[in-house]
């Protein structure tokens, strides 16, 4: 039901192409949340000629604030009633701000303080860094302009044509006081001084809908500790695969999106409260599942064939595929089977919602998860099992996992006397659990890994 009424406040984006923009998701998801009365919808400015009547027809329609994509990012700034002095300095605003008085738009740059945020949210601050800079474009600016207002101790920038690196680099110092950005061309990677490692930000359009890298010696990764890319069509690129090959810390621009969206809601509508981080989360959540599609978890009990199955469907479907139980290992150097012993279930079963959680805070893209049997019982594990995609629940008669598991030594719940009796009764005890848990049922008595396969794909519509 359309609720908007003649005191719905409408905010939107211009810019060109902009059929493929998650902003109306960000905002209006904000304010659903939020319970603000607002509507944000893109507005397709096709040609330079007619950016001045845009935001001139904005004003006069009584659009509330806008925000501002390529290619008008700094051709906007001269139809502005006013510039912030940190958007002045970068050269480039995206945001528009309706003026007190109604009289035009304050121009902002808040692609600044989303990548800020979104460093921050992965628990990494520019303060005392060594900030590496890949490119000098309009990405590049608001980046090397927050990392010297942040306090880098260092900012290398590397670019193609070196005198844009000069460029940047001199604007920089010049704005902080400084002598703290230095300017190489990008074959010159190897000149950066030796004894430390770097927090780089890819600021190219360099592996955008490609896998390419802006730099392809794996040498130069190690010398990375970690990595943002500004680009997000593909989640994760080349750069980013070449960075966690080499051991560092990854971040996608996805996040960057959203809390340069959130920056400009706040200026809006206003704020001085911090938006909780829970609602930024869900809309996280939902920016991933629009840009890659929505994950698969197959959950049931031991035995169902949630591994295989996994294995079988990822590879069908061109995606990544997880174990829970094989990443809670490798993260506390444990099998399950040691943690169960030396801790006990309950502590287990706190490592599988940790896991959850992280994997919705992070995000892996699209993937399909094999989660582990015991997942389900907690309450808050079905929860976040849901909010981490589609849950197919592969139902195995006790029977046939009695058949399955027989000889099997390496599962903890099924040690000790009469383990056919211990199937049953686990079996029973969590079928409530797998139900309330999941989205579809699968029966996989009578069927081979690969016949329940493709009974997910066609069951999910291959997502």
């Amino acid at each position: 039901m359309n609720t908007t009424s003649g005191k719905t406040m409408t905010f939107g984006l211009i810019g060109h192409p902009v059929s493929h923009t998650l902003s109306p998701l960000i905002h209006n998801m904000l304010a659903n949340g939020l319970g603000d009365d607002l509507v944000y919808v893109p507005f397709d400015v096709k040609d330079k000629g007619e950016l001045e009547s845009a935001v001139k027809g904005a004003e006069a329609l009584g659009i509330a604030g806008l925000n501002v994509t390529v290619p008008y990012k700094r051709d906007v700034m001269p139809f502005l009633s006013d510039v912030d002095e940190r958007a002045r300095a970068i050269g480039a605003v995206n945001t528009l701000v309706r003026m007190p008085d109604s009289k035009g738009f304050k121009g902002y740059n808040t692609d600044i303080d989303g990548l800020e945020r979104a460093l921050g949210a992965k628990g990494v601050s520019v303060r005392n860094e060594s900030v590496m800079i890949l490119g000098a474009g309009g990405v590049a600016r608001p980046a090397a302009f927050m990392s010297a207002f942040g306090g880098a101790s260092g900012i290398y920038i590397l670019n193609r044509t070196k005198e844009n690196a000069e460029n940047l680099a001199r604007d920089i110092n010049a704005a902080c006081g400084r002598d703290a950005a230095h300017a190489y061309s990008l074959s010159e990677y190897g000149k950066l001084p030796s004894d430390r490692k770097y927090l780089c930000i890819q600021c190219t359009s360099v592996g955008l809908g490609e896998d390419r890298a802006v730099i392809e010696d794996e040498a130069f990764y190690h010398r990375i500790h970690t990595a943002f890319d500004t680009v997000y069509r593909p989640l994760e690129t080349r750069f980013l695969k070449l960075c966690r090959g080499a051991c560092a810390a990854t971040v996608t621009g996805l996040s960057m999106l959203l809390y340069q969206g959130v920056r400009a809601y706040e200026l809006w509508m206003d704020r001085n409260d911090s938006i909780p981080d829970s609602l930024c989360d869900r809309i996280y959540e939902a920016m991933l599942k629009e840009l890659e599609g929505e994950s698969i978890v197959l959950t049931g009990f031991m035995g169902s064939g949630k591994s295989t199955v996994s294995g079988l469907v990822a590879e069908k479907l061109g995606v990544c595929v997880l174990d829970s139980d094989r990443e809670i290992e490798k993260k506390n150097g444990m099998s399950v089977s040691e943690i169960f012993e030396s801790m006990g279930e309950e502590a287990f079963r706190s490592m599988e919602t940790e896991y959850l959680s992280e994997l919705l805070r992070y995000g892996r893209g699209r993937i399909v998860l094999s989660a582990g049997g015991g997942m389900p019982v907690r309450e808050e594990n079905r929860k976040l099992l849901k909010r981490n995609g589609r849950v197919i629940y592969l139902k195995t008669s006790p029977e046939e996992v009695i058949r399955r598991l027989k000889g099997d030594t390496t599962r903890p719940l099924l040690m000790g006397d009469d383990p056919e009796n211990r199937v049953r009764k686990l079996m029973e005890e969590r079928e409530e659990a797998y139900m309330k848990a999941s989205d579809i049922v699968i029966d996989t008595d009578d069927l081979s890994p690969y016949d329940v396969a493709e009974e997910v794909i066609r069951a999910t519509g291959g997502i």
